[in-house]
């Protein structure tokens, strides 16, 4: 028996696949399809995990804004500089982190990604001048992050997956923004009990496990185990890939050129800048900060937080779902339209329990569910080999976003001593998004797409 959308040709792999040094991957897609099971599954299970994991690690600085404050004397706007430029460089990298995974491939790009996240966390711990907290949190793990970011997600799901993509992309990003939220209450606890280092501790272990992981499941590509991409018929080969080194850094600037005529590519621009402005730039990072300035405990907001990566898990996934069977243009209006309206209302809640709970339903069930129709509209519109890289520009407009709004967010904090005016420009933000979302136009073929492009 096959699995559901897994043709019998394609369930065997073929005996052209080769193993790679240090995976179980050959020997285990050759056990799961003699018993008619998809070896992708596990691919993105593999990817969940790791950048679950990663997710972590970008969530972590939300509970240390205080404890560096009291340790060092930093003031927000100069801890939350730090935390931009790691928001701003997680993004920028994004379009060539597709470029390298498209050269080297996924898994070697996952383990060298985690070994430097684990290296700049770890080194964080013996800091003592902020000059050392931009470095290493804002250069070199903001680029560890950006490698395993959602465009390793939108590859995965792109390769292994012809049919369920809409699925596997919610699950993959839902496993992304709920790990920078569910890991917060236990890091705010290890850090109120043992120190912010101990609680970086335990953020470097959970990468190490994940880049393990990785290393012995991940493949490139459903024909490194001699099968076809979930859905499809026939094993299809890696296209051919530029020789020199030159070739793959130019390749991102050449699929910005391409896209540059596409009025499409710059609303999802523009619209998932919002995103990262409303997200993980605002309420990620500064979310335990601005509860306490309500009187709320960093335990207690933490797990707000938590409840609020916990209904985006079960919301993100749902999107995928919705944005394989429903138009993901109506899809993005609602999500962004609801979410501006929450960020509007929240100061009216008064940060009590029911307040914040409400908020934490209504909020997190719309965290990220932007996601899934975003990929899937650039995947349409510029086919799946293509997508990554294009997907990845996309992406780094939601982490300028991120970015505007982490240092924005500090800085009125620290002028205006609130928050209030970072939340409705959010809220504001999101609305004109919404509307946004319904002037893209209908798909048309990938080819009318690149003949478009290429016209100029």
């Amino acid at each position: 028996m096959t699995e559901i959308g897994l043709p019998r040709a394609a369930a065997a792999p073929q005996s052209a696949a080769r193993p790679a040094a240090l995976s179980l991957s050959n020997r285990l897609a050759a056990a799961m399809a003699a018993r008619g099971m998809f070896y992708g599954w596990v691919v993105a299970g593999a990817t969940f995990l790791v950048m679950l994991a990663n997710a972590g690690a970008m969530g972590a600085p939300g509970v240390f804004i205080g404890p560096l404050e009291k340790e060092f004397g930093w003031s927000a706007a100069d801890i939350s500089s730090a935390f931009a430029l790691r928001l701003a460089i997680y993004g920028l990298i994004a379009p060539f982190a597709a470029a390298f995974i498209n050269r080297f491939g996924v898994r070697a790009v996952v383990v060298a990604a985690v070994g430097m996240v684990s290296a700049g966390v770890l080194a964080s711990t013996v800091m003592t001048q902020l000059w050392q907290l931009v470095a290493l949190w804002g250069v070199l793990i903001g680029l560890g992050t950006g490698m395993v970011a959602l465009v390793l997600g939108a590859t995965v799901a792109a390769r292994w997956f012809q049919h369920r993509r809409g699925l596997v992309v919610g699950m993959l990003t839902a496993s992304t923004a709920t790990g920078q939220l569910v890991f917060l209450p236990l890091l705010a606890k290890l850090t109120e009990d043992y120190g912010w280092r101990t609680a970086l501790g335990f953020v470097v272990a959970m990468l190490l496990v994940a880049g393990v992981v990785a290393l012995l499941l991940l493949r490139d590509r459903p024909h490194d185990v001699g099968l076809a991409p979930f859905g499809a018929r026939a094993v299809e080969p890696p296209p051919a890939q530029s020789a020199g080194f030159g070739a793959m850094l130019a390749s991102p600037l050449r699929a910005l050129w391409e896209a540059r005529a596409s009025r499409t590519f710059w609303v999802l621009f523009a619209t998932f800048f919002v995103c990262g402005l409303s997200t993980n730039g605002l309420i990620q990072t500064h979310w335990i900060s601005l509860c306490g300035d309500y009187g709320v405990a960093p335990v207690a907001a933490a797990g707000a937080l938590a409840a609020i990566g916990a209904f985006d898990f079960a919301g993100t996934i749902l999107s995928g779902w919705l944005s394989d069977r429903f138009d993901n243009r109506w899809l993005l209006f609602v999500y962004y339209g609801l979410r501006g309206l929450s960020l509007i209302v929240l100061p009216f809640t008064g940060f009590t329990v029911v307040g914040l709970a409400g908020f934490a339903v209504f909020y997190g069930l719309d965290w990220v569910a932007t996601v899934p129709p975003t990929v899937r509209l650039t995947v349409e519109r510029f086919g799946a080999e293509r997508s990554n890289l294009t997907f990845g520009w996309i992406f780094a407009a939601h982490q300028l976003g991120a970015a505007t709004a982490a240092f924005g967010a500090g800085a009125f904090r620290t002028e205006l001593m609130t928050y209030l005016p970072a939340l409705y420009v959010a809220g504001v933000a999101c609305v004109i998004a919404a509307a946004l979302a319904l002037t893209i136009g209908r798909p048309r073929p990938v080819a009318a797409v690149a003949a478009s492009a290429a016209a100029g």
